[in-house]
């Protein structure tokens, strides 16, 4: 894990030392263990690196083989060392202890600039070809690591982050407003269509599964790897599809535990993390290390007014899984005193940018924060896990049996499910029904039922004109609602597939990586486990009357069933933010006005509607408040004003 600089000169001269100093006196601010620089002419390369594997205190980099003329400055974990050993001739002597730079080196030179495209893992690298004139940028399939970029005149520079991109000489801090218009009006937790645009009108960034080659003093942008399987899986039986999902997904855990330091991983009470925690217990046992699992539970003044179906404290199933998996030692964190609003300016800090996800900042920054205090340089999420091991969307699979007129083992379905879920025949066939026939429930404006409102109350009208931000996410397939793909496997599929996406969770575990020395991990978007669950017919995933079927019959051994087989109740994160805010309520009340006063920010924003709300609310909102619209809208106004003052 490491901060990566580089500098090229494009018309073929030597780098100034003071930009390549610029951009490493930013970069020792990171958390790290080495920090080295490496120049030759035409380029500048420089690492902030972080050891986590246990090949990393061998390394140094960026890396230099005089032999080749190759350099390589890379902020990377690979995955699928085994397979490039094979693939690559690796002598067995020389596998254990090589970096995985060295290996991307190696991968370089066979495949030159499509070598990303056999590397599995979490990477942006750059790697200087001397003897090609040839610099090479890359970015792994989801997005996992960042790489930023500016270009001024004859120089091009790569970054980790932004802010050393900012420090050079010429480089101005300038809003993008078209980034931020779709930002606002995007009502998914992605920021941009643009998947190279950020918030700084002239920094860019390399889009997921991508690279840049630049020669001659051009670049050329390509995409890399693919999520797509060479064919669907067509097993004998349920169990073997149990199997083979045990297999990949146990391979993704094991190859992302591969940690010189302790081993933590975030668990809720549901099975994606649930999943990901007991394979990942198990495989540490066999090493003799013990899991740490962090799990975020409300403060105990918190009263829960979650319906019966749903649950804010999921305590009861956590510890279940705790001890049905073992080999766990878990804590749970209320993060008494901090709210939301406490957070703002550390999160903005952080991501360079505004963020929507308010309601839950409080808590995944203080689970990163515990996680490095106590040592541990990964952490595991499940945090994808939705779209891809315990993806089973129940009502599309009914409706696809009514389509196809599959009446018994529709029935047989509706029975089994309605009893597991607690739901009548007579409004489980109207949620059918809605299904099946979208054209006949659609909304006045095309989009999905139930869609949020907060883009239109949160962008100022003039500012969405100006911009035409609402007709460019329509051409985008973008509604009020969100999406407007209705198919669920289609949906699916450009959910994963979705640079957009990948920016969104790549830009957060990189940059809280770089802030508390702890590596985020997800194996439920190891692009083996994804092509793997592309593979699997729908079938697998629902039946016996339950959603998300395969992951709940391949974890039997793993988790309890009071986990795998529970589909009546939900835990509902950040259910308790209102409650933590409401102690502030008046100085962010103070402030939201303070902003309808301000004429820059009226610029930007929908003040009239935030009047209105702040109004609505009175002396403050109340607790089962949470998932208000108007109250999720005046916080994300509060995070964007407060970013727009940063360009004063």
């Amino acid at each position: 894990m490491s901060a990566i600089a580089a500098i090229l000169s494009l018309d073929g001269g030597p780098v100034s030392p003071s930009d390549g100093r610029a951009m490493m006196e930013v970069m020792r601010r990171y958390d790290g263990d080495d920090t080295h620089s490496w120049t030759d002419g035409p380029v500048f390369l420089g690492c902030r690196a972080k050891w986590v594997t246990p090949e990393d205190e061998a390394d140094r980099l960026p890396l230099w083989d005089p032999a080749g003329q190759l350099a390589i400055a890379a902020d990377a974990v690979i995955d699928n060392r085994r397979e490039l050993f094979g693939l690559l001739d690796i002598p067995p002597a020389e596998r254990g202890g090589m970096t995985d730079a060295a290996l991307i080196l190696q991968a370089y030179r066979k495949w030159g600039p499509s070598a990303p495209e056999y590397l599995t893992g979490d990477f942006a690298f750059v790697i200087w070809d001397g003897r090609k004139r040839l610099l090479l940028g890359a970015r792994d399939l989801f997005g996992n690591r960042c790489l930023y970029y500016h270009r001024s005149g004859r120089r091009l520079a790569f970054s980790t982050t932004i802010e050393p991109l900012l420090a050079l000489p010429g480089v101005p801090k300038e809003l993008n407003e078209s980034w931020l218009a779709e930002f606002m009006a995007i009502p998914d937790m992605y920021e941009s269509t643009d998947a190279g645009a950020t918030p700084y009108r002239d920094i860019h960034q390399l889009p997921p599964a991508h690279t840049v080659v630049i020669a001659n003093g051009t670049a050329t942008l390509a995409e890399c790897g693919s999520l797509e399987p060479q064919e669907t899986v067509r097993l004998k039986s349920a169990g073997e599809y149990e199997e083979a999902f045990r297999d990949v997904f146990a391979e993704a855990v094991k190859s992302r535990i591969r940690t010189r330091g302790r081993v933590a991983a975030t668990l809720s009470g549901g099975l994606d993390s649930g999943a990901v925690a007991a394979f990942a217990a198990r495989a540490l046992s066999a090493e003799g290390k013990t899991l740490l699992s962090y799990s975020y539970v409300p403060p105990a003044d918190f009263s829960d007014w979650t319906p019966g179906s749903q649950t804010a404290d999921e305590s009861r199933f956590i510890k279940a899984t705790v001890r049905s998996a073992g080999n766990i030692s878990d804590r749970y964190l209320d993060f008494a005193g901090v709210s939301p609003l406490s957070e703002v300016d550390e999160w903005l800090d952080i991501m360079e940018a505004p963020y929507k996800f308010v309601e839950n900042s409080f808590w995944l920054k203080g689970i990163h924060e515990q996680a490095g205090r106590d040592g541990a340089s990964v952490l595991l999420t499940g945090a994808r896990g939705n779209f891809t091991v315990s993806w089973g969307p129940a009502l599309y699979y009914y409706a696809l049996l009514l389509k196809r007129l599959k009446w018994l083992r529709l029935l047989r379905e509706i029975r089994l499910f309605g009893a597991n879920r607690g739901i009548g025949r007579k409004r489980l066939l109207s949620l059918i029904g809605r299904e099946a026939f979208p054209v006949l429930h659609r909304n006045e404006d095309g989009g999905h039922a139930g869609g949020s409102d907060i883009p239109s109350m949160l962008i100022s009208p003039e500012f969405a004109v100006r911009t035409g931000v609402f007709a460019k996410l329509r051409d985008n397939g973008i509604g009020p609602g969100g999406s407007t793909i209705r198919d669920a496997v289609e949906l699916r599929m450009d959910k994963l597939r979705s640079p957009a996406v990948g920016n969104k969770n790549g830009a957060s575990a990189t940059k809280l990586s770089l802030r508390y020395g702890v590596l985020e991990r997800d194996p439920t978007c190891d692009p083996r486990v994804v092509r793997f669950c592309f593979s699997v017919p729908v079938e697998q995933y629902v039946g016996g009357g339950m959603d998300r079927a395969l992951i709940r019959r391949a974890t039997k051994d793993y988790l309890p069933d009071e986990i795998r087989l529970n589909q009546r109740i939900r835990g509902v994160q950040g259910a308790d933010w209102v409650h933590r805010i409401l102690p502030a309520w008046a100085t962010a009340k103070a402030e939201l006005l303070q902003l309808c006063s301000d004429p820059a920010a009226a610029a930007y924003l929908n003040v009239e509607r935030i009047r209105s709300a702040l109004s609505g609310f009175g002396a403050g909102p109340r607790p089962e408040q949470a998932f208000h619209p108007e109250l999720r809208m005046l916080m994300r106004s509060l995070v964007i004003y407060r970013f727009l003052r940063r360009f004063e």
